[in-house]
C-alpha cells in the first residue's frame, strides 16, 4: 500500500497537536493528525478540565457549607463522590467530541494509532487495521507528557494514586498524603481536603507553590492550614510500606524520619516527556531529560520536523501548547510569527484560593539585576471582594524601576486566574506603570485591586 502524500502531519491530539493542525488547515494546508487514544489529550480528558469540574464542585460544597455567611439557610449537605465524578467525565467527553467536530470541520484526516517516525519526512502508523504510511515535509511532534513515577513510590491504582487515578477514585480517602505542591499536586490536596479528608502535603522545596513568588507561597500556606492541611516543607517521602488498606509513609524531615500512617496517597512529583518509541535518536533528534531540544521557533534541528507543548519542556502548560502550535503552523505556512516567550505565559493554580502569575517574582527579578518597585493590594480593601464573601487575597506588581516596565504580577485569592489576563496583555503590550495607572477599571469589580497594585508600587495607592 503506497504512502498517503500530506503537507503536514501532527503527531499528538492534545492542546498542542490538534491547535496546531486546525491552524495549519486554515492556512491552506493538507493535513493528518495522529492521536493514540483520546483527541484532547491528557490535558482535556485528564488533566485541565476535568479537574476544573470535580473543584467546581468542592467549592460550591464549601459555599453550601457556608451558606449561613450569606444570610441562607442549607441543612444536610452532603455529596456524591460518584456523581461529582461522573459530571466531570461527562464534561470531558462533551469537549473530546468538540475536537473531533473541529477536525471534521476543517478537514482534518485523523488517524488513530500509535506513530513512530521511520525516516525524516515519514511517519508509520500501528492502527487496529494495521500499518498506515504517510508522509510529509512538516512533521510536528506533540506527543504530551506523562506523570512522573519515583523508584519505590509508583502508583497502584488502590492504596498509590496518580492524578488519574485520583480522577475516578476508587474511594474517598479518609487521610490523605499528597506527595508534591505543584500546580497537580495543590489542586487535588483542595479537593479532597474540602471534601473531607485528612490532608497532608509534602513538599522536597522550602515552600509549598515553589514556581511561585515566595510571598504568595506564604499567604498559601498560611490559607491551606487554616484550612486544616498539614504541610510539610523541606521534607522527603522516602519510602512507602503498603499493607492491607493503609500505607506507611516514612518521610524524613530535619535530618530526622518519621512514619505516618495513610489510607491513600497522591503522587505528584512532576512529568516526563513522551518520547520513547517514535524513533527521534535514530533521526539526530537531541533529547535532554525526556525533553526534546528546540530553538524559540520550536525547530528540532532536523529539518522539517518541530516538537510543541509538554515534549518540548516548560512551562508544561496547555496554552503554551496551543500557542506554539499556531506558532508553528503559521511557520510552516511561510509566515513570520513571534516566538513564545515562556516568561510571559501566565501560570494559574485553580485551589482554593486560586493562584496565578506571570512574569518575574520578586526575587527572580533582583537575581536578574533589576532595580524593582513593588506594589501590593489586599483583598479585604477591595469591596467586590468583600461583598462576595472572599476578603482573603493578595495582588502584587513587580516593577522595573529604571523604565516601568511590568516585569512580574503574582496573585492569590478568588477568581485571579480570571485576572491574570490583565497583566498577560499588558505585558505583550510592553504596557508601563503610566498605561496601567491611566487605565479607568470598573466599579465595583476584582479588577480594581490589580490598577491599586499598581499605583502601590509608585506610592499611590488610594484604598489602603
Amino acid at each position: 500500500m503506497s504512502a498517503k502524500s500530506l503537507d503536514v502531519i501532527v503527531i499528538g491530539a492534545g492542546p498542542g497537536g490538534y491547535v496546531a493542525a486546525i491552524r495549519a488547515a486554515q492556512l491552506g494546508k493538507k493535513v493528518a493528525i495522529v492521536e493514540r487514544e483520546h483527541m484532547g489529550g491528557i490535558c482535556l480528558n485528564w488533566g485541565c478540565i476535568p479537574t476544573k469540574a470535580m473543584l467546581r464542585s468542592s467549592e460550591v460544597f464549601h459555599l453550601m457549607n457556608h451558606a449561613k455567611d450569606y444570610g441562607l439557610s442549607a441543612t444536610g449537605v452532603s455529596y456524591d463522590l460518584d456523581a461529582v465524578v461522573k459530571r466531570s467525565r461527562g464534561v470531558a467527553k462533551q469537549l473530546n467530541g468538540g475536537v473531533g467536530h473541529l477536525m471534521k470541520k476543517n478537514k482534518v484526516t485523523v488517524v488513530m494509532g500509535e506513530a513512530s517516525l521511520p525516516a525524516k519526512g515519514k511517519v508509520s502508523v500501528k492502527t487496529d487495521k494495521g500499518v498506515e504510511e504517510l508522509t510529509a515535509p512538516a512533521i510536528i511532534l506533540a506527543t504530551g507528557a506523562r506523570a512522573r513515577e519515583l523508584p519505590g513510590l509508583e502508583a497502584d491504582g488502590d492504596l498509590v494514586w496518580t492524578y488519574k487515578h485520583a480522577l475516578v477514585p476508587p474511594r474517598m480517602p479518609k487521610k490523605l498524603l499528597v506527595i508534591g505542591s505543584g500546580a497537580i499536586g495543590i489542586e487535588f490536596a483542595s479537593f479532597y481536603n474540602t471534601l473531607g479528608a485528612d490532608t497532608t502535603v509534602v513538599e522536597v522545596m522550602d515552600r509549598v507553590l515553589p514556581v511561585e513568588d515566595a510571598e504568595i507561597s506564604a499567604f498559601a500556606k498560611k490559607a491551606f492550614v487554616k484550612q486544616g492541611m498539614t504541610i510539610m516543607e523541606k521534607a522527603m517521602v522516602k519510602q512507602l510500606d503498603r499493607g492491607k488498606g493503609s500505607v506507611t509513609a516514612h518521610i524524613e524531615t530535619g535530618g530526622k524520619v518519621e512514619k505516618h500512617s495513610f489510607d491513600t496517597v497522591i503522587s505528584a512529583v512532576g512529568i516526563v516527556g513522551n518520547v520513547e518509541g517514535l524513533g527521534l535518536e535514530k533521526l539526530g533528534v537531541k533529547i535532554d531529560r525526556t525533553h526534546v531540544v528546540t530553538d524559540e521557533y520550536c525547530r528540532t534541528g532536523v529539518e522539517g520536523l518541530y516538537a510543541i507543548g509538554d515534549i518540548a519542556g516548560a512551562p508544561w502548560l496547555a496554552h503554551k501548547a496551543s500557542h506554539e502550535g499556531v506558532m508553528v503552523a503559521e511557520l510552516i505556512a511561510g509566515g513570520h510569527p513571534h516566538p513564545v516567550k515562556p516568561e510571559s505565559i501566565a501560570g494559574c493554580t485553580y485551589c482554593h484560593p486560586q493562584v496565578a502569575s506571570v512574569g518575574l517574582t520578586e526575587a527572580k527579578a533582583k537575581e536578574a539585576g533589576y532595580d524593582v518597585k513593588v506594589g501590593r493590594f489586599p483583598f479585604i480593601g477591595n469591596g467586590k471582594a468583600i461583598a462576595l464573601g472572599e476578603p482573603e487575597g493578595l495582588v502584587k506588581t513587580v516593577f522595573d524601576a529604571k523604565t516601568g516596565e511590568l516585569l512580574g504580577a503574582h496573585m492569590i485569592g478568588a477568581e485571579v486566574t480570571e485576572l491574570i489576563q490583565g497583566y498577560v496583555v499588558g505585558r505583550a503590550l510592553e504596557t508601563t506603570e503610566e498605561d496601567l495607572m491611566n487605565t479607568v477599571f470598573p466599579h465595583p469589580t476584582l479588577s480594581e485591586m490589580m490598577h491599586e497594585s499598581v499605583l502601590d508600587a509608585y506610592g499611590r495607592a488610594i484604598h489602603i
